[in-house]
């Protein structure tokens, strides 16, 4: 019987926010892989030599120190982001040099451009917080949903000339691709809530530690990236849920007519 049922218009939109999910976690995981335009711009977290006012605290044992590590840091003025995979350093303003190996990055600049060594420390942010699998997972799994989805029935006639109209899908491929996509919006849930919250501890304390010297900030655009495609994860789960609570009720429906 479930053969003649019809859906007159469901919202099956699910698939395209899907695939801009996984564009979107693509282009995350991308971040300070290269040097490309937009790429660098995209990072976890950066550091930057940058003289500010230090801040004096009763806490500080030897407030000194952040006059001797003024005169170490200098002039340098050099940049070091942080992405998934790479890291980009600007040791002048100009132009950005980006790699995953942080080794051939402190061999393009000389001592005086990176005084308290940023790159290792971004190296070691990387290599000792930054998690990027469990996003490789959630794209893994949006990339099933996406051919789980697919298999839906299309449009046809209802009769020669007629109204043109969807069939309900099955009920099993719907209950898996439900399944599927709320284990990977748990996975971007929990791999974008740990590295930025990872990210602001890291930023805090490293410009703490240089008082004065060294600023830090969070990738905005990162941020946006992780959470807005966490956000359209929840919206498909919401929408495969909604459509399988409106198929059990189409059911219900025509069982009853049938009696």
């Amino acid at each position: 019987m479930s053969d003649s049922r019809h859906l007159s218009e469901p919202g099956y939109s699910s698939s395209q926010r899907n695939r801009l999910t996984d564009v979107r976690a693509a282009l995350l995981l991308a971040g300070c892989s290269s040097s490309s335009p937009l790429i660098p711009s995209m990072f976890l977290i950066n550091l930057w030599y940058d003289k500010t006012a230090p801040e004096f605290d009763p806490a500080q044992v030897d407030p000194g120190a952040t006059r001797a590590i003024g005169n170490i840091v200098g002039d340098a003025a050099l940049e070091a982001r942080v992405g998934y995979f790479g890291i980009c350093i600007n040791p002048d303003g100009g132009s950005w040099l980006c790699s995953a190996n942080a080794s051939s990055l402190a061999a393009q600049v000389s001592v005086d451009q990176d005084p308290l060594n940023l790159i290792w420390v971004a190296q070691t942010f990387r290599e000792s917080i930054v998690f990027p699998y469990l996003l490789i997972i959630a794209i893994i799994l949006a990339a099933v949903t996406l051919l789980l989805l697919a298999t839906f029935p299309g449009y046809e006639e209802e009769y020669e000339g007629g109204p043109e109209r969807r069939r309900l899908p099955s009920r099993a491929v719907s209950q898996i691709a439900l399944a599927v996509i709320f284990v990977a919006a748990i996975f971007v849930l929990v791999s974008v809530l740990w590295q930025h919250t990872a990210s602001v501890a890291a930023a805090t304390i490293a410009e703490n530690l240089e008082n004065g010297s060294v600023s830090t900030g969070v990738g905005v655009t990162a941020m946006v990236l992780g959470w807005f495609g966490f956000a359209l994860l929840i919206i498909v789960t919401i929408g495969l849920l909604v459509m399988i609570l409106s198929m059990h009720l189409v059911e219900k429906l025509t069982d009853a007519e049938d009696l």
